[in-house]
């Protein structure tokens, strides 16, 4: 191998290390929420589209998929093996795509999923007083500093919402509209991550390109013994 392509070893060594911590990572997430003890009730909230339901099983596929990608391809680079690298190339341009896709849901309407996610879980939490709601309303009280629906001493969810005297309460804002400005305000964060993380993926499948050139060129100048 030259020295660009021994470059492009490491890189590849680096790369699918760091994406197995990260497959692990949303693969224990996805586990934790779906079979938590204190996250198992947000499964009982009543979602005509199951978007959270659905949410939770792509966060399980990709962190498998993350896992499966990253020890094909740390086997295909250790090994110089052309069909590993290939399937890796292909396993890794899937995940770009879906990072792109992700990217670009959230930057044009990720605010307003999670806020309507949000209000269902309020509604459905006053009518039934559910563990796991409560748990997910405190969740959203304490990530976003808000409380409710309704603002300011709010009085269906005042014990899911932040700890405050009397008079701080008078300050909370609905969450709704935090959600969204939040969002809106963070969008291009969370586009520019995405992008960003896919401009890493493009630098791996590159190198995994170079790679596969650079052993089909050793394959065949390799003199044959007869």
């Amino acid at each position: 191998m030259d020295g660009c392509a021994q470059m492009c070893k490491c890189f590849l060594i680096l790369f699918n290390s760091l994406l197995a911590l990260m497959g692990f990572g949303l693969l224990s997430l996805g586990f934790w929420l779906r079979f938590g003890a204190k996250t198992q009730g947000l499964f009982d909230i009543d979602l005509t589209t199951a978007e959270f339901t659905i949410g939770v099983l792509v966060l399980m596929v990709i962190g498998v998929l993350m896992l499966v990608t990253a020890i094909i391809g740390d086997y295909g680079v250790c090994n110089q093996s052309l069909i590993a690298l290939s399937v890796f190339a292909g396993l890794l341009s899937v995940l770009m795509i879906a990072e792109i896709a992700a990217g670009m849901m959230s930057f044009m309407r990720g605010g307003e999923k999670v806020a309507d996610f949000y209000i269902t879980i309020y509604a459905q939490y006053v009518n039934s007083r559910s563990g796991g709601q409560a748990f997910a309303l405190n969740l959203f009280h304490k990530a976003f500093d808000c409380c409710g629906i309704g603002g300011a001493i709010e009085l269906f969810v005042r014990d899911t919402c932040p700890d405050r005297n009397f008079l701080q309460q008078f300050t909370f804002s609905s969450c709704p509209s935090v959600i969204i400005s939040e969002f809106e305000s963070k969008a291009p964060l969370l586009l520019g991550g995405s992008l960003g993380t896919a401009a890493v993926m493009m630098v791996a499948l590159v190198c995994c390109c170079v790679l596969c050139n650079s052993l089909k060129v050793s394959l065949y100048s390799s003199p044959h013994v007869y």
